[in-house]
């Protein structure tokens, strides 16, 4: 069972606290979370992307000079491919990039991303995570004071505007609740900051 140190907003240390072995303290699997982060990335993608091809573009519609005698290539449409202006050969159509993972994957994915965390030494637990008003300066100086002030995942039990916004503007970090967070967030974040609550509250969902 994983024991690690809880904190105060001002980094310092004021206990400690034994996290779920079924979510902390797996074994990591690395061919999961490769899958989880690529389904994740392609249902970010719109698909919209679109090339005219020739039959789409405008004009083309005179032979550009006669089929034989001129000494060139003969060329039926100035809006084939090879001439500028042309239509686009096979260039890409709307598609849908969309992807799924069946609900037993993704947690096992969800516990691998978070016991890699542990594993590391980049998980951090917070005694409570929050701010008397909107201020950027309170939480940039919670997360200096915690170490972690390049890229950071704070989650939060609840939604909690105030500790939101005050986020919303610092480079790197971004704000999820226990039940929202995503594998692709948790492993992309330096430092992954959890408030007391939201462990206890994350070990009631899924242990």
């Amino acid at each position: 069972m994983p024991n690690v140190k809880v904190y105060n907003m001002a980094g310092e240390p004021v206990g400690n606290i034994d996290l779920s072995d079924m979510i902390f303290g797996r074994e990591v699997n690395g061919a999961v979370l490769h899958a989880a982060v690529r389904a994740y990335l392609m249902n970010q993608r719109q698909g919209t992307q679109s090339t005219l091809t020739r039959t789409e573009v405008s004009g083309g519609g005179k032979k550009p000079w006669r089929q034989k005698g001129t000494g060139r290539a003969r060329q039926g449409s100035t809006r084939a491919p090879q001439w500028t202006h042309g239509g686009i050969a096979l260039g890409p159509k709307p598609r849908d990039y969309r992807t799924g993972m069946n609900k037993k994957t993704k947690r096992v994915a969800l516990f691998s991303a978070l016991s890699s965390k542990v594993a590391a030494g980049d998980l951090m637990v917070v005694e409570a995570i929050s701010a008397a008003d909107y201020s950027t300066k309170t939480m940039v100086a919670m997360l200096k004071a915690l170490g972690a002030d390049k890229k950071a995942l704070i989650v939060l039990p609840e939604v909690d505007a105030k500790v939101i916004k005050s986020c919303a503007n610092i480079p790197g970090v971004k704000t999820t609740q226990y039940n929202t967070m995503n594998v692709y967030d948790v492993l992309n974040a330096d430092k992954f900051i959890i408030a007391k609550d939201a462990v206890a509250k994350l070990e009631e969902v899924y242990a």
